[in-house]
């Protein structure tokens, strides 16, 4: 056992001795740490989860401990637009997707907007433990582009109607690190507009803390703005194109302000220190 213990402690002294002189050893511990402590704070609560099996409400739990870890990685954020949210009705969520750290932003959306169900791909779920935790919180799993994907969300039209189901999505369809959001798909507007149900836009800062090019992961911060809720009942299906693009437009301008605001901060720290 006293080898063992001296073998763990010459490790634990490396990966210190890496973490702060290598910018890359950085990025990849961290990185570990947030797949592992994800995993642990997901499947741990999953026996109190089976007492109500696809509640949204069981995604708090993990959602409380993915903050509170967010925190001892280094990152802070800023909730800007509570006052759009209007938990008393059903509405599409659309958030902008930009790395699995996304979880995070998530965590922090997850108190403020009740009864809300988050839309992945299928593959997520069957990556056991964790796919099964966020089966049992009540995600909405899909096969992207298949006439599958298309029935699951439009089993969620009933769900964001009468259960008042907050269904967030990546309009999107796939994680990226630009400046500019990839052109929207149009599956999370026929939902809303079948639902009758409003459209309500989130976007998240820039990531400036994180390069996956560079490997470099630090400490930072992001915006969370929530945007004001657009209508879609009485709209007609020719009238989703317009949509789309005044939306788009929306969240592209909020992303590229706030994204400049959290830069222009980060530059002040890095010449501070």
């Amino acid at each position: 056992m006293s080898a063992f213990n001296v073998v763990l402690g010459c490790v634990m002294a490396l990966l210190i001795i890496l973490f702060t002189i290598s910018s890359i050893a950085r990025y990849y511990i961290k990185f570990t740490l947030f797949v592992v402590m994800s995993l642990i704070f997901a499947t741990v609560p999953v026996p109190l989860m089976l007492l109500k099996p696809f509640d949204p409400r069981n995604a708090l739990i993990p959602a409380l401990f993915l903050r509170a870890f967010a925190r001892i990685l280094g990152l802070r954020w800023k909730v800007r637009g509570l006052e759009n949210v209007d938990n008393s009705r059903g509405a599409v969520v659309l958030l902008n997707h930009q790395s699995s750290l996304d979880l995070y932003a998530l965590a922090v959306i997850w108190p403020l907007m009740s009864r809300c169900t988050v839309v992945a791909k299928r593959s997520l779920q069957y990556l056991v433990p964790f796919g099964t935790a966020t089966w049992l919180w009540g995600t909405v799993f899909i096969d992207r582009g298949a006439q599958t994907a298309r029935d699951a969300l439009n089993k969620q039209v009933d769900a964001i109607k009468n259960q008042k189901r907050k269904l967030l999505l990546f309009p999107e369809g796939t994680r990226h690190s630009g400046d500019r959001l990839l052109p929207f798909r149009k599956g999370a507007f026929h939902v809303a507009m079948d639902a009758g149900a409003p459209i309500q836009p989130v976007v998240i800062s820039k990531y400036h803390y994180l390069d996956g090019k560079r490997h470099k992961f630090g400490s930072g911060e992001f915006i969370v703005s929530i945007l004001p809720m657009i209508e879609t009942e009485g709209m007609a299906k020719e009238d989703i194109v317009a949509l789309i693009e005044k939306i788009q437009i929306n969240m592209q301008e909020e992303f590229t302000k706030i994204s400049k605001e959290t830069l222009a901060r980060r530059n002040l720290l890095n010449k501070a220190d």
